[in-house]
C-alpha cells in the first residue's frame, strides 16, 4: 500500500485486466486514486494498459496469470503485499451451438475461467481482503445470469455459477469486514466479447450490435464499479443490473434497422 498526501492508497486487483472491461475498470480505478495490479494472460496488452495508465499519472503494476491454474494463484496471492479490492472480471463465452450440438470441451472452459478462476482468485485473496478492514470483493457476472437463451446454454451455465458464488459468499462472510458485490451487465460492445464468441467471425459478432442505438461500452460498466467500490464500507451494492436504454430485457432489444 502506497501512502500519498491524503492517506494510504487502497490497492485494487483486476483479473482480466488486458482489454475490454477489465482494462476499463482499471483505468477507472487507477483515476480514482486506487493502485491497480492488473492480470491476464497477455503480458503485452497488459503493459500497455499499465503504460496508459502511468502516463495518466496512476500507479499500475503488472502480472501476467492464469486464473484457472492455481498454483500460479496462489503464488501471485504470496507476493502481494496488500489488496483492498478484487475485480474478479476474467472470464468469456466460447460457441452458439444448442445444447444437443455444443462442444463439452467449451462449456468446461467458460466453468473454469468463469467461476473456477474466480474461486481461485478469491480464496487466495480473501487473507489480504479481510486484513484491509474494509475489503470488496467484485464479481463481474451477466445478465446471463439470471435469463437464458439458445444457444448460450454454456455461457449461461457459467455466468449462474459466478453468480451463486457471489450470492454465496455474501453470505458466508455476513459480520465479516467484507463486501461482496455483483455487477450485471447486458449488452456491452466491447473489441472481443463476441469476436471470441463467435471464434473470429467478424460478420456475426458485429452483428450482434447491429442497428442498436448506443449498446453499452467498457468504460460504462467501469464507471459502475468504481461507484460500488466507492461507497462507504456500510453500503453493500449486493447486485446491480445495468444495460443499454436499447434492451428493455434479454430478447427484447431496440434496433433502428
Amino acid at each position: 500500500m502506497r501512502t500519498t498526501d491524503t492517506g494510504p492508497t487502497r490497492t485494487a486487483v483486476i483479473t482480466g485486466a488486458s482489454s475490454g472491461i477489465g482494462a476499463a475498470v482499471a483505468r477507472a480505478l487507477a483515476r480514482d486514486s486506487f493502485e491497480v495490479v492488473l492480470t491476464a494472460r497477455r503480458t503485452d496488452r497488459l503493459e500497455a494498459v499499465a503504460k496508459e495508465i502511468s502516463a495518466g499519472g496512476g500507479s499500475a503494476r503488472v502480472f501476467p496469470l492464469d486464473v484457472t491454474d492455481r498454483k500460479a494463484v496462489l503464488a501471485f496471492a504470496a507476493q502481494l503485499p496488500s489488496c483492498d479490492v478484487l475485480v474478479n472480471n476474467a472470464g468469456g463465452a466460447y460457441g452458439t451451438e444448442y445444447v444437443e450440438n455444443a462442444d463439452p470441451d467449451d462449456w468446461r472452459s467458460m466453468y473454469e475461467v468463469n467461476v473456477v478462476g474466480a474461486l481461485q482468485m478469491t480464496q487466495a485473496l480473501l487473507p489480504s481482503l479481510r486484513a484491509s478492514g474494509d475489503g470488496v470483493v467484485v464479481a463481474i457476472s451477466s445478465t446471463a445470469s439470471f435469463t437464458c437463451y439458445e444457444g448460450g446454454g454454456g455461457y449461461s451455465a457459467a455466468k449462474h455459477g459466478a453468480h451463486v458464488l457471489a450470492e454465496t459468499l455474501r453470505l458466508e462472510v455476513c459480520g465479516e469486514p467484507l463486501r461482496v458485490i455483483e455487477i450485471a451487465p447486458g449488452m456491452v460492445h466491447t473489441e472481443e466479447f463476441s469476436l471470441n464468441r463467435y471464434r473470429g467471425d467478424l460478420n456475426k459478432a458485429d452483428a450482434v450490435y447491429a442497428g442498436v442505438p448506443d449498446p453499452l461500452v467498457a468504460d460504462d460498466v467501469a464507471d459502475v464499479v468504481t461507484w460500488a467500490v466507492t461507497r462507504p464500507p456500510h453500503v453493500n451494492i449486493d447486485l446491480m443490473v445495468v444495460r443499454p436504454r436499447a434492451q428493455a430485457a434479454q430478447h427484447k432489444v431496440h434496433r433502428t434497422s
